[in-house]
């Protein structure tokens, strides 16, 4: 191994290889700018669906739909995803990078893959939105993108498990590979077979729009691309919460309250997690009840229990950390003590409350048969997968940002006291928008319509007052969140190019020191033997998971009092 094409960072003591820290560099950067015209594109979409603007017609409409949905689903996260499966396994094992001469072609065709398919949007004939759902041809070089951009994926995740082997080969590691190396291979395995079955349905789809295949069957594709469409999310779940564990490491030097358990919790990913793509196919006539019920109910509680079991463990060992640092006053004086300042942590939290909350509990109740039809196709939907994506995923990938500005590219954080606030901006801000958006769908607000009111329809339908209330705080809060999107572009992208060189630990930048290292903490007498209360470990973490059980069961009540409602038996 030529230990000069090793760097030690002197703040963090991570080693990076080189070459793999270009390649982290660049696909960081480009998911940095899809993220960018993805959120220019979400504010005309939004902007549309407040009534009180109604900003685009039609054909725009839908052709921005489209453009936003791509590049912020598959392009922003998978991009950034690559960087986060280099890092996981050339730093944190440190090890050479498997192969990079090919992990820069993977690159290459992922950046010629989002720019065929950006392209072919613009250019016409492809506003199908992200599902594409045929028989609703688009132009050939829309579906020509997206598996070029999939080749690409996979082969820098073919790249991340050689590194691996390599690691295993040359003993950089002792006993397993750590848990968030871990949970990167997770989102890695879940990834590849996500990639396979976009084969199975693109490459004969893009024939088909090349005339070469006469027919496609709607059904078929719709069972196959969920496969595909809904199981990227689930690449989302793994990365972001190891995300989430790497944070806690890095902020507080928590460990897993069980390795164990949180390692079987991501094998239960593997396992079951994409099985919730069955819940976009609950009114298709076409699927047993009998394959509706097991997929949404027994199988995928499975996964549920995996998200409840990370859920518990990274906020515990975040909770058993500062408690053994002194901070044992009552059930969350941990909590109120914690780096709120640091957007690294304050990202992190948020991502982690949104997800769970939001996400989790929103994502069980449409995974549901019987109520799934009462908000099915409603903006109940996006509502639920903007908590998970947005919230979960690119909150926390905005947050490990904030580390990896100084420690990846060696440049002081530029307006650290702004970007102190950026994580509030966006992630309340969301919060209010995927709410009020599930609040919207439950009235029966339409999921894709561009107008609301209907105007000029030969067949019209009135919602009560408060849908179009809800739509216009869906505006209002959508709004806001693109604005704590666009500071987190503007601070990260300033940073990058133009932020003030870090050289060493000793010109690292006391503004930027302190907005990445945990307040100072006082360590009690009685060492680990203070932390815990009441006979827990970790009791302010099982409040809240109590707290959490409480909200489900309530809101699940509820939507179930809602169908009956709807759904009269007589």
């Amino acid at each position: 191994m030529k230990t000069e094409l090793f760097r030690t960072c002197p703040e963090s003591g991570l080693q990076f290889h080189k070459p793999a820290e270009n390649l982290m560099r660049i696909h960081a950067v480009l998911a940095v700018v899809m993220l960018l015209i993805g959120g220019l594109s979400a504010l005309a979409v939004t902007l549309t669906r407040w009534p009180a603007v109604h900003l685009l017609p039609a054909d725009k409409f839908y052709q921005l739909l489209t453009f936003h949905g791509v590049n912020m689903l598959i392009f922003w996260i998978i991009f950034f995803e690559i960087a986060v499966l280099y890092f996981c396994s050339s730093t944190l094992l440190k090890v050479r990078l498997a192969t990079p001469r090919i992990a820069w072609i993977g690159f290459f065709l992922m950046v010629a893959g989002a720019v065929v398919n950006n392209l072919a949007v613009f250019g016409g004939n492809a506003s199908v939105m992200m599902t594409s759902y045929v028989p609703m041809p688009a132009n050939p070089n829309f579906y020509l993108g997206l598996i070029l951009f999939a080749v690409g994926a996979l082969i820098g995740c073919f790249v991340f498990l050689g590194t691996l082997v390599i690691a295993k080969e040359e003993k950089t590691y002792e006993g397993s590979i750590p848990l968030v190396t871990f949970g990167a291979l997770t989102a890695c395995i879940i990834a590849i077979f996500t990639i396979a079955m976009g084969a199975v349905i693109l490459i004969p789809t893009y024939m088909w729009s090349m005339g070469w295949i006469s027919h496609i069957d709607a059904a078929m594709y719709r069972l196959i691309w969920w496969a595909f469409g809904h199981s990227s999310q689930q690449i989302n779940v793994a990365a972001h919460v190891s995300v989430w564990y790497a944070i806690a490491a890095i902020v507080f030097g928590a460990k897993p309250l069980s390795e164990k358990v949180s390692r079987t919790a991501f094998v239960l990913y593997i396992a079951f997690l994409q099985l919730a793509s069955a819940h976009h196919l609950l009114v298709d006539p076409g699927l047993s009840s009998t394959w509706k019920i097991f997929n949404t109910s027994y199988a995928m509680y499975l996964a549920v229990l995996a998200s409840m079991i990370h859920g518990l463990t990274v906020p515990g060992s975040i909770e058993v950390a500062q408690r053994s640092k002194g901070y044992t006053k009552g059930l969350f004086e941990w909590l109120r003590k914690a780096p709120w300042g640091n957007p690294v942590f304050s990202g992190m939290f948020i991502s982690l409350i949104g997800f769970g909350f939001l996400g989790g509990i929103s994502g069980v109740v449409m995974g549901t048969e019987q109520i799934n039809i009462i908000i099915h196709n409603t903006i109940y939907v996006p509502g639920h997968f903007h908590a998970t994506v947005v919230i979960g995923t690119t909150l926390a990938f905005m947050s490990l940002t904030y580390f990896l500005i100084p420690v990846l590219f060696r440049r002081q954080v530029f307006l650290p006291g702004l970007a102190k606030w950026q994580p509030y901006i966006f992630g309340i801000s969301m919060m209010v928008f995927t709410l009020v958006m599930m609040g919207a769908g439950t009235l029966g607000v339409e999921r894709r319509h561009w107008d609301m009111a209907f105007t000029d329809a030969a067949l019209g339908f009135d919602y009560p007052a408060s849908a179009y209330t809800l739509m216009g705080l869906v505006g209002l809060s959508g709004t806001a969140a693109i604005v704590g999107g666009a500071i987190f572009v503007l601070i990260t992208v300033v940073s990058v190019f133009f932020g003030k060189r870090v050289e060493s630990e000793s010109n690292y930048g006391t503004a930027t020191t302190r907005l990445l290292k945990a307040e100072p903490t006082i360590t009690p007498a009685g060492g680990h033997e203070a932390a815990g209360k009441f006979g827990f470990a970790a009791p302010g973490t099982f409040a809240m998971a109590i707290f959490f059980l409480a909200v489900f069961v309530v809101y699940y009540a509820v939507n179930w009092k809602y169908l009956a409602s709807v759904w009269p038996m007589s």
